[in-house]
Formats: C-alpha cells, sequence, structure tokens
C-alpha cells in the first residue's frame, strides 16, 4: 500500500487539491439532499443516515470514497447558517475568505505552544491581538475557544489578582458559563442580582456591593443569549468604581458592535472593565472557534506562565526564542488568529461594519413585521440582532410544539427563551444576506403550525 499524502510539505498543495474538489462537490450534494435549513425527520432519521454512511468505523481496509461519503452525510444532516431560516442560535454563517484561511491552518498545523512550532503564527498572533484590544479600550486579549473559556479565564486572573479567592456577583441574565466557572475554580457562591426586563439593575447592584465585604468581581453582560440585551454598562462600570470593585464584561455576543460606528455607542463603558470577553464566531462571521479575552493590565496575565523545559527553557528565553506558554491555559493550541486577520485585512472596518448594520436592520425589519401581525406578539424590540415573539394567545406547550414541528420537518431553526415566566420563540439573524420576504415566510410558517394546533 503506498503512503497516504501529506497536507503540507513541497508537495502538500498537490495533494491537496483532489480532496478539495471531493469536498466541495459532497458538500454542495449533500446541501441539495438536505434541501432546506437543517435535515427532515428529527433525531432519529439523522443517526439513521448517518451511521449507515458511517458503516464499520474502522474497517480492515481502508475505503477510498470515505471523504466523499462522509462529507455528504455530515452536509446533508447540518443545520446551515447560512440558510436565512435556520436562526435560532448565534451560530453565523461563516465567510468563505475566513474558512479558506482556516484551510492553511489546518494544512500547516502550527501549534502555539512554542515559537519553533509556529513562528510567523506567534507574530500574527500577538499583533493580531493587542489591536483588537485596542479597539475596545484595553491592552492586550488572549485567543479562546470561546465565551466559555475566556470567562473562565477572567474568573481566574480575577482570583489570582485578589490573592486566591474572590466572589462573583452576576446578573440573573449572566451566561450560565460564569457560575460555572465560579464552580470550577473552586470560588464562593455566586451573589445573583435581579435582571428584571432581561437586564442587570443598577440598584441592586449597588445594594449588594454595600452589603457584600471581601474580593468581588462583577460580571455584566453586552448581549444576553437569550435576548440580545446590554446590561447599563457606564452605570455598572461607575458603581464598580465606587465600591472599589473588579469589573468583567461578557460581551462575546455584542462585542462585534465595535466593529460599527452606527452601534458601537450601545458599549459605552466597555473600556472600563478589567477584562472583556469577544467572540468573533458570533457577530464576525468566523468558523468556530474564534473567542478572545481582552485584558486593561497585561501583567496580570503572567499567572499563567508555566515553565517546560522543551517548550520554554531559561536559555532559550533569554536567547530571544518567545515564550508562549502564558499566552494560553491550554498546551497545544492551532492558530485560530489567522482567519481573524484575514477577515479584518480583506474586508477592513467598512466592510465589517455593513455586514453589522445589516444584521441589525434586517432584525429590526423583523420586529416589524411581528408587531404589525396581530397574529403574533412581539417581546420588545431588538438591541442587537435578536427578536423574541410567539403567537398571540397560544399557550407555551403550542409554543414549544410549534418550534419542535418547524425542527423535525425540516421547515426553520427556531431558538427559544423564557422571559417573564412566558416561552418566547428566538430568532437570532446573522446572515447578512437574509431578505425580508424570508422572513415574511418564516412567519406565515409558524403560523400556519400554531393553526393547526400542534401538540407533538
Amino acid at each position: 500500500m503506498s503512503m497516504p499524502p501529506l497536507a503540507s510539505g513541497p508537495d502538500g498543495p498537490d495533494a491537496l487539491r483532489p480532496y478539495l474538489d471531493t469536498v466541495l462537490g459532497a458538500l454542495a450534494a449533500g446541501g441539495r439532499a438536505r434541501g432546506g435549513p437543517l435535515p427532515a425527520g428529527g433525531p432519529e432519521a439523522v443517526a439513521a443516515r448517518v451511521v449507515a454512511a458511517l458503516g464499520d468505523v474502522l474497517p480492515d481496509e481502508g475505503d477510498p470514497d470515505a471523504l466523499r461519503a462522509l462529507v455528504h452525510a455530515l452536509a446533508e444532516g447540518a443545520a446551515d447558517p447560512a440558510d436565512p431560516l435556520c436562526a435560532a442560535h448565534l451560530h453565523c454563517p461563516p465567510l468563505a475568505v475566513a474558512a479558506a484561511a482556516d484551510l492553511a491552518v489546518s494544512a500547516l498545523n502550527p501549534s502555539l505552544d512554542s515559537w519553533d512550532q509556529a513562528p510567523a503564527a506567534s507574530v500574527l498572533e500577538a499583533e493580531v491581538t493587542r489591536a483588537l484590544a485596542l479597539e475596545i479600550g484595553l491592552a492586550d486579549a488572549l485567543v479562546t475557544t470561546g465565551g466559555t473559556e475566556a470567562n473562565q479565564l477572567a474568573l481566574l486572573l480575577a482570583r489570582e489578582a485578589h490573592g486566591g479567592s474572590v466572589r462573583l456577583v452576576c446578573g440573573a441574565n449572566a451566561h450560565h458559563s460564569l457560575p460555572r466557572a465560579a464552580w470550577l475554580l473552586g470560588l464562593p457562591e455566586p451573589v445573583v442580582v435581579p435582571a428584571p426586563n432581561g437586564t442587570l439593575d443598577p440598584a441592586a447592584l449597588d445594594d449588594a456591593l454595600t452589603a457584600l465585604s471581601g474580593p468581588l468581581l462583577v460580571a455584566a453582560t453586552a448581549g444576553t443569549t437569550d435576548a440580545g440585551l446590554i446590561d447599563p454598562l457606564p452605570e455598572i462600570a461607575a458603581l464598580c468604581a465606587t465600591h472599589g470593585t473588579r469589573l468583567h464584561i461578557d460581551a462575546a455576543y455584542g462585542g462585534g458592535l465595535v466593529l460599527s460606528d452606527r452601534h458601537r455607542g450601545k458599549l459605552a463603558g466597555l473600556e472600563a472593565a478589567d477584562t472583556v470577553t469577544l467572540d468573533l464566531h458570533k457577530l464576525g462571521w468566523q468558523p468556530v472557534a474564534a473567542g478572545l479575552l481582552a485584558v486593561a493590565r497585561p501583567r496580570e496575565l503572567a499567572v499563567l506562565h508555566q515553565s517546560a523545559d522543551y517548550l520554554n527553557a531559561d536559555d532559550d528565553t533569554d536567547a530571544g526564542l518567545p515564550d508562549l506558554l502564558g499566552r494560553s491555559a491550554r498546551t497545544t493550541r492551532r492558530p485560530d488568529v489567522l482567519k481573524v486577520a484575514v477577515t479584518l485585512k480583506t474586508l477592513g472596518r467598512s466592510g465589517l461594519a455593513a455586514l453589522v448594520d445589516q444584521v441589525c436592520a434586517r432584525a429590526r425589519d423583523f420586529a416589524a413585521l411581528v408587531q404589525d401581525d396581530p397574529a403574533f406578539e412581539l417581546y420588545d424590540r431588538p438591541v442587537i440582532s435578536t427578536v423574541l415573539f410567539r403567537p398571540a394567545g397560544a399557550a407555551d406547550d403550542t409554543v414549544a410544539a410549534v418550534r419542535r414541528r418547524l425542527l423535525h420537518e425540516g421547515l426553520a431553526v427556531l431558538g427559544r427563551a423564557r422571559l417573564e415566566g412566558r416561552l418566547w420563540l428566538k430568532a437570532t439573524l446573522l446572515n447578512p444576506r437574509t431578505q425580508s420576504d424570508e422572513l415574511a415566510h418564516l412567519l406565515k410558517l409558524v403560523a400556519e403550525l400554531t393553526r393547526e394546533g400542534t401538540l407533538g
């Protein structure tokens, strides 16, 4: 048996070309077979198709058609975020140029745990992360796998800055990764502050900070997962300054607004934070993963430093080889920053701002459609690009059943959110190509299923 070709090296590009043709053909064919935003038939039907395509996971003899068959199965069974009716989650359709850049990373396979594994990538990461941190008024940033890792690192830095212990104070609207990070880090039980109308209440926060003692970390949110709401950041920052309390802002969703002159004012107060979470695989159109934790004081990152002679020996660093182990809590890391750098350079500020402005405008259009239709109830006007709505007069059970029916039949992907004791359908609009008539069709589908009185 001949040796299989490698993706890098002098023959790598030529070896990849036929595989790329296979993958692109299978993606197209699988998408046509799916025929909509997600596969029809529900979990059992999808599982049956995947298992049939997979067959023997580790056969005695290899199958030269495996790449085509399994990519086809993945595409046929995917929820396609580029479909206008796939609008449930903070799950963006990635830009083609970003996905192409990601291919280069996969082929070259650098690892950012030592300079000799990623000479150019380490420079690229340092330059791009610093530039993005400065964009929001902070000093430096670490690349993370997403908001969950970034939030955990923020709590870790806060704990170490306070000598080994800190108590999290967050709104009832905070992302679940924050209290989970407190648990993982062995911190005291978080103090949860009321969030009426979906945003943290500054008066209640003031009361909590006045009553509490010891080192505290306030976590605010710029773009809640359920409704895309932004906490009153300037007021929260002022309270933290008054009480001498550290501030973290989870802007995993809303951070992308900083790219738009029209919308960046919604993030006023971001620059006052000690740490900020950003996710460019949300409102940045990057393939997963593209998270960041920005920091105001880079010296605090020293707590992440580790020594491993085979990676960052003292004599090597003294001789000028960069030490990368303090840039993450992980060891092996792929340079996810390349796709970000390529996107920033290719589209520029104006191109990215146009995408941000477009999805925000489309969300306002959809909210207007809902508000003008007596068959529906709108939760509120969107702050970013999330719209919550529900069939007027429907019971929560019916709302949930309509959503599941849309999923089971492969018609549309809508999320769900429970606010003020009621269940809402959630449309998170991250596709800049979505048109108003497609959103009107989405409403029509929901209305038809509601009239049918779906119960299953």
